[in-house]
């Protein structure tokens, strides 16, 4: 699955172009090395996003084409 939309499905950044945009200034990182939007996430990745002064990592779980927002934290889980 592509990362932007990995990042919107999992509820990680609420729009898919929120995400694109993100992944163009270079603040998300997948396994350590920068990241474009159309970058393929696998099971296992470990993923840090930057917002502003704060940085989110997470670990890969699951990976699904829709969910519900109640099974959208099984995705991931906090690093």
């Amino acid at each position: 699955m592509r990362l932007d939309k990995y990042l919107k499905v999992s509820r990680l950044i609420k729009r898919r172009t929120v995400a694109n945009e993100a992944c163009d200034a270079g603040r998300v990182t997948i396994n350590g090395k920068e990241a474009k939007a159309s970058q393929e996430v696998k099971i296992g990745d470990t993923i840090e996003i930057q917002f502003g002064q704060k940085a989110v990592k997470v670990k890969v779980t699951q990976i699904k084409e829709t969910t519900r927002k109640d099974d959208a934290a099984d995705m991931f889980e906090y690093l």
